[in-house]
């Protein structure tokens, strides 16, 4: 389990030397702690680093300088942090581009990550694409949905896992209002349940949540 993430420091290697543009970050080159049952919105512009930086957090990427610890551990210490199983039982991701396999149907997609760790039933998976307006498209190859049904599709199967925070990547970018509010209904109820931790990024359109703190990047 993980209580903590802690950044020291934290900066992309690309970036390390690089003044900032009058625009001081509170994430990188800081020291901040995201904990554990509470909500983190990182608002930024394109290109300061949001997608970049949950790459970090879930070990896809390793160029950076300074630290990120889980609880007390590194990440960079490869003999404690087995990365594959941190994605798989304690940090979820729900990438800024979906990353679907586009020849699988809506419900496989989310199936195959419950697969893995058996924390969903398939009734169960159908249920929340349902919930997200997409009955008609869940048996339907992913190739063949919008952008905003993709993202549903992609904000379900990062729910399908257990964790003890859930990264969100700008997720209601190509969503309405009605289906962003219902996106927020599920992920609150999942943090009352289990308690996690919800980091969420933006460059403007805010996932409707009570955020505990807002952070500048």
């Amino acid at each position: 389990m993980i209580d903590s993430i802690t950044l020291d420091n934290l900066n992309l290697k690309a970036f390390d030397g690089t003044p900032f543009d009058g625009v001081p970050s509170e994430v990188f080159c800081s020291k901040v702690v995201f904990r554990k049952g509470m909500s983190y919105l990182i608002e930024a512009s394109s290109g300061r680093g949001k997608s970049s930086f949950c790459s970090f957090l879930c070990g896809l990427r390793n160029d950076y300088t300074g630290t990120i610890m889980f609880g007390d551990i590194k990440a960079c210490d490869a003999a404690r942090v087995d990365f594959v199983n941190l994605r798989k039982s304690s940090i979820a991701l729900m990438f800024q581009d979906c990353r679907l396999f586009p020849e699988l149907t809506a419900v496989e997609n989310v199936m195959l990550k419950s697969q893995l760790t058996g924390f969903v039933g398939e009734e169960e998976v159908r249920a929340m694409l349902a919930r997200l307006g997409l009955s008609a498209h869940i048996d339907k190859p992913c190739a063949t949905l919008s952008l905003g049904q993709q993202q549903r599709v992609a904000f379900v199967r990062a729910l399908a896992q257990p964790c003890d925070f859930i990264l969100l990547d700008e997720p209601i970018s190509h969503l309405d209002d009605l289906n962003a509010t219902i996106v927020a209904q599920m992920l609150r109820e999942r943090q009352q349940k289990d308690g996690i931790g919800v980091i969420v990024t933006s460059v403007g359109y805010r996932l409707p949540y009570e955020y505990d703190k807002v952070l500048k990047m």
